[in-house]
């Protein structure tokens, strides 16, 4: 009998050490992408970190990888010119996997490396577990291009931010242009049903289009993955009159399907969307013949005209990546290490209080445009314009820069300036970021 009490002390002890093992937070969830770099807390030696749940791999990573290529130009940028309060600034990025689950653990272990801030996924759905990870610890979180309402204070805390437009404002951007300035009354809308971002744009939208006077002849719905282009088709084909334009709300690879099978099957009329449809495989996927006629609204544009400093941008990713800019999200990583970096300065150290107060009461001029958000009580809602831009032969060419002159009511997020933007372009709050123009 003694003989079996010791066995069975034995055997419980060792059931416990691998119980203790396999749930350490974190843990082979996601790839540090400086792996070299010493753990401890941010207040150790003469660095601040500033941790990224950001993918790398899955259906995620053609927003967020360019995002982490941004964030470290920052970085190098800043450390060359002094660092933070005299401190160094470190990035690690750990690999979110396009899996929330995995995102919220791999933000939850570099808070426990002393992560000072956390940069999230550019998507509520894939972002909001890592931005409640920060939350709780008392830090800032922000997101790249998160564009749900759902991403602001509201729903994930009075730290948490995206740098994104609303997808109230990239939906009416583009329905405002439908109906006012080229004169569509009628739509048909697809709507993949993937994530909030999809089924919100099509929301707020088909909110603007509406009360504009527009009409939605119809909206079919699939699921990312899931496609069945045929049924859309054929819905497509029974309309007795024809929709002026369409607007189609989705992800790559269905977004570039919808739209080629679209074109194949001769339906050349406008197809208007948003800013997934800046992902570069899309325009090489439809080419010349099928790239056309295609209007979508977006975080920013690759132009020295459109963007202040964008000149300067573009050689220091050439210069460390050896190859040309294709992507946006690139710079709006960049403006959140930019933003993180200037609340750390001014409020001379990383208390998340103190930086998300600085972050609400001033506006900054980023790559990705002027940015100003609103308080916590009211959202944290970003005052920010969105990119428009036209597909034509396969290439794109910048309309400008529009706010909505009417914003929908954003669901769920609770909060929100809901009046005539014309009323609320308030950038003029001063301090426009304390003299950085880009770069």
């Amino acid at each position: 009998m003694k003989k079996y009490l010791v066995l069975l002390s034995v055997l419980l002890l060792v059931v416990a050490a691998l119980f203790v093992g396999g749930c350490r937070r974190g843990e082979g969830n996601g790839e540090n992408t400086n792996p070299d770099a010493a753990t401890g807390t941010e207040a150790e030696g003469d660095t601040i970190i500033i941790g990224g749940a950001l993918s790398l791999t899955g259906i995620q990573a053609p927003l967020d990888a360019p995002a982490v290529e941004g964030a470290q130009i920052a970085v190098e940028e800043i450390n060359a010119a002094g660092g933070v309060n005299g401190k160094q600034l470190e990035f690690r990025n750990m690999d979110g996997k396009s899996d929330p689950a995995v995102a919220g653990e791999v933000a939850q272990q570099l808070l426990d490396e002393g992560a000072a801030a956390i940069i999230t996924a550019s998507d509520y759905d894939f972002g909001g577990p890592a931005a409640r990870a920060a939350q709780a610890a008392g830090k800032v979180g922000v997101s790249p291009c998160a564009s749900s309402p759902l991403f602001g204070s509201a729903m994930l805390g009075d730290k948490q931010f995206t740098l994104s437009m609303w997808n109230t404002t990239m939906g009416a951007v583009v329905a405002e242009k439908a109906y006012k300035e080229d004169g569509f009354k009628t739509v048909y809308v697809v709507t993949d049903d993937f994530i909030d971002y999809t089924k919100s744009l099509s929301k707020y939208f088909m909110d603007s289009f509406t009360d504009q006077g527009g009409k939605v002849l119809l909206e079919d719905t699939f699921s990312q993955g899931k496609l069945d282009t045929a049924a859309l088709l054929a819905h497509y084909k029974s309309f007795d009159k024809k929709p002026d334009f369409i607007y189609v709300s989705s992800y790559m690879p269905d977004l570039g399907t919808v739209l080629k099978e679209f074109r194949t099957a001769g339906i050349n009329v406008p197809i208007y969307g948003g800013d997934a449809y800046d992902d570069p495989a899309l325009v090489e996927l439809l080419g010349a013949d099928f790239g056309n006629d295609i209007v979508y609204d977006t975080h920013s544009y690759l132009s020295a005209d459109a963007v202040p400093g964008f000149t300067e941008y573009a050689d220091a990713y050439k210069a460390k990546f050896n190859e040309e800019l294709n992507a946006p999200w690139s710079m709006a990583g960049y403006d959140v290490v930019k933003v993180l970096a200037e609340a750390m300065t001014e409020t001379g150290g990383v208390d998340g209080a103190a930086m998300a107060k600085y972050m609400e009461e001033n506006a900054f001029q980023c790559l990705t445009g002027q940015l100003d958000w609103s308080d916590a009580a009211t959202g944290h809602e970003p005052n920010k314009a969105a990119a428009l831009v036209q597909v034509t032969d396969g290439k794109t060419s910048f309309l400008g820069w529009k706010i909505p002159e009417k914003l929908p009511k954003p669901e769920s997020a609770g909060f929100g300036r809901l009046n005539l933007r014309s009323e609320c372009v308030h950038y003029g709050r001063t301090h426009l970021n304390k003299g950085w123009n880009g770069l």
